[in-house]
């Protein structure tokens, strides 16, 4: 598996060098990623965790490199329906299956990396799935790193704490439940927090029990930024990487602003 993932990184990184010059060419070229794709084909064994892949995006037209990015996902996971959400998408989806007081925390965050923390542990709470960030990838078949018999699966970085880019996880788990409302705590309560406080990886690692969940090192589960990289991923976004717009905005919007 190893192996595979360095034969995969060296061609990966080969296709994004190649892409500059590509968009340098044609820098108005996009690629699109669609709303729904079917499997390839489906597999007729159970498994608990649906076999969907989620991302999301703040576009659905994207730069070569994250597009081979989803390709080579789609490779990997051949069995897997794909599903995708942009911005608006996302607002509409947890306005129509949660609560208004989780739609409105919601609604309260101003920068797309929050929003997309808080819609990924809701819809894989309301459909199951596997979710990637736009530029993770699988390392192996996916129905191989996702076994059948999971209920969930946590990836773990570097340093061995858990992260948020892949999350494997069956409907309705307790585990993200409590994610879910330690979310919806920090939006709430007012308090100034960096983004990856408020509703990223520092929250799974502060309410997750490390004793009873899954985890797998990246390694073995997902990587990223060997397809893409921030210019290829934010080239129309001009309030650029979510690290710099953070501190131009407040992550949360204030009550009376929205009263």
């Amino acid at each position: 598996m190893l192996a595979f993932a360095r034969v995969v990184k060296l061609l990966a990184n080969v296709t994004k060098m190649a892409a500059y010059p590509f968009h340098y060419f044609f820098p108005s070229k996009r690629f699109t990623i669609p709303e729904r794709a079917a499997p390839w084909w489906k597999s007729s064994r159970p498994a608990k965790v649906p076999r969907i892949i989620w991302q999301t995006n703040f576009t659905d037209k994207a730069t070569l490199p994250v597009y081979l990015n989803y390709l080579f996902n789609r490779l990997m996971a051949p069995s897997f329906e794909y599903r995708f959400m942009i911005t608006e998408a996302r607002a509409a989806f947890i306005r129509e299956n949660f609560s208004p007081a989780i739609y409105d925390a919601f609604s309260r965050l101003q920068v797309g990396a929050a929003q997309a923390d808080f819609w990924r542990v809701l819809v894989l709470q309301k459909h199951g799935g596997v979710y990637m960030d736009i530029d993770g990838h699988a390392v192996w078949p996916l129905a191989r790193i996702v076994k059948p018999e999971m209920d969930e699966l946590f990836v773990t970085t570097r340093r061995g704490d858990i992260s948020n880019y892949f999350i494997a996880s069956k409907p309705d788990n307790p585990h993200l439940q409590k994610v879910i409302e330690a979310i919806y705590t920090n939006i709430e309560s007012d308090e100034k927090k960096g983004i990856f406080n408020l509703t990223g990886p520092t929250v799974f690692n502060e309410v997750l029990p490390r004793d009873e969940i899954p985890t797998a090192s990246y390694r073995y589960t997902c990587n990223q930024g060997n397809f893409t990289n921030e210019y290829f991923q934010y080239i129309d976004k001009p309030q650029g990487k979510w690290t710099k717009e953070q501190y131009k905005v407040d992550v949360v919007r204030k009550r009376d602003s929205i009263e």
